[in-house]
């Protein structure tokens, strides 16, 4: 048992034994508990337990392995219900005698929901609790998959997909909360690193776990399957997650309105810094996911199962990126990390450019990919990590911020790659172009707002 007082318990004196003089006092401690957010775990001698920076430190190995499985699948929500359905794109336009367009229009309206509830269920959090938003816009997510899955017409489809994307919006935002409120400084970032893979990851998997059910199963089902996906959500969180956020920490000084959490986190430069690197990374790696069914499949002639590989492979790089930030950050910091990343971006993104020139074929293509999404692996950590380390006192606010500048930018930016294109047809180039055009945008967003030299050290 935690006590998440800000004051270290201490041992009434009163309860001292009459035959034992009274013990000299206690030397001076250099940072008083109260400002460092310190508390001491309960035990057989309260007085004398040791003392941690941060509740979840205490927290047991195991209990601290199920949140991250628990959390990292809630992140997974969102990603998963804005792309599991793309493979069935072309099914759904027959089956409505529809045109491309508007099937393309509910993937646009699953994102502005996602987008738009995240800056709901943030704030909210930071003010009334964790779990409350969480329950409620999870069981929203459940029934707006339902009202999928049964939709007669596209019109109704639309709605649902609106109302699915705002329902899983709050996995996201809540399970980074629920982070920062129990852990800081370098365990911050191992924790975050693990809700980062999952970001990075989800959108790349999900499309091929979509074309995975759409060999067993109707289009439809597919939304059965994230109906049954945010039900066990729901429950899970339920049973296993407590609220981390005590009524007093909802209420402290200087984050007591939507207002203030909002001018806080706005008010620093750092986090605009890292909100735009966020943006445009998250926006370079869905212009390749928009694009590259075309590109490969159509310009490099890649069967289904070959294309699938690829992503596999490039899954692979993002994987591989976030875990080895995560140790370097911890190391060096993040700024610094970032500070190569995004400069990795560019290049990687342009090596794209020159060797489709070049006419190097597919390899020229594949390889500079890869190092590009093992770019983005090692920057998605970096960027959570120095904008939710600097507000822990708005911390659903700021990942709300985050996660919707990720997918609203990127929402508008990777359909440029189908303009550029729209006359001659997706090429290496085309897909590159934009993604240059982001990574430059992130550089310059790191040294110019963020500035690395200016960014203090992670606290323990």
């Amino acid at each position: 048992m935690l006590d998440t007082a800000s004051v270290p318990v201490q041992k009434p004196a009163d309860l001292r034994s009459a035959e034992t003089p009274p013990a000299p006092p206690a030397s001076p401690v250099p940072v008083p508990p109260a400002t460092t957010g310190a508390i001491r775990t309960l035990g057989s001698n309260p007085a004398t337990a040791p003392i941690v920076l941060h509740p979840g430190d205490s927290i047991p190995h195991a209990r601290r392995v199920l949140y991250i499985v628990l959390l990292g699948a809630l992140t997974a929500l969102g990603p998963f219900t804005i792309d599991l359905y793309l493979p069935a794109f072309p099914v759904i336009e027959a089956d409505f005698d529809t045109t491309a367009a508007a099937i393309q229009l509910t993937l646009t309206g699953t994102m502005i929901g996602f987008a738009l509830g995240q800056l709901i269920v943030g704030p909210l959090s930071d003010k009334v609790g964790r779990r409350v938003p969480l329950l409620s816009v999870t069981a929203l997510h459940v029934v707006a998959s339902v009202g999928a899955a049964l939709a007669p017409t596209l019109e109704l489809l639309s709605v649902a997909r609106v109302l699915q994307g705002a329902g899983a919006a709050a996995g996201g935002v809540v399970a980074a909360a629920i982070v920062r409120d129990l852990f800081g400084g370098r365990r911050l970032v191992v924790m975050l690193s693990r809700l980062a893979l999952v970001s990075g990851v989800a959108p790349v998997l999900a499309p091929l776990v979509g074309s995975a059910l759409l060999a067993v199963m109707p289009w439809r089902g597919v939304f059965v399957v994230l109906a049954v996906y945010g039900a066990v959500m729901l429950v899970s969180a339920v049973v296993f997650l407590p609220e981390t956020l005590p009524p007093a920490r909802r209420h402290e000084r200087g984050a007591t309105t939507v207002w203030q959490r909002y001018r806080s986190v706005f008010s620093d430069r750092v986090f605009i810094g890292v909100l735009i690197i966020g943006g445009m990374t998250f926006s370079g790696l869905f212009s390749y996911l928009s694009s590259s069914s075309f590109l490969f499949q159509l310009s490099y002639g890649l069967s289904p199962q070959e294309y699938g590989l690829m992503f596999a492979v490039n899954s692979f790089g993002v994987v591989a990126g976030v875990q080895t930030a995560s140790r370097l950050a911890a190391r060096f910091g993040p700024q610094w990390v970032m500070a190569w990343s995004t400069g990795v971006l560019v290049v990687a993104a342009s090596a794209i450019i020159v060797t489709d020139q070049l006419g190097l074929g597919l390899w020229g293509t594949i390889v500079p990919l890869f190092v590009f999404m093992t770019g983005c692996g090692f920057t998605f950590p970096c960027v959570q990590v120095l904008a939710l380390d600097r507000h822990g006192k708005a911390a659903g606010t700021a990942q709300s911020i985050i996660g919707a500048t990720n997918f609203g930018v990127a929402g508008i930016i990777s359909p440029l790659v189908g303009w550029i294109a729209r006359d001659a047809g997706i090429t290496a180039t085309t897909m590159a172009s934009v993604m240059v055009g982001c990574a430059v945008v992130g550089l310059l967003a790191l040294w110019l707002i963020v500035r690395p030299r200016t960014v203090e050290r992670l606290a323990p």
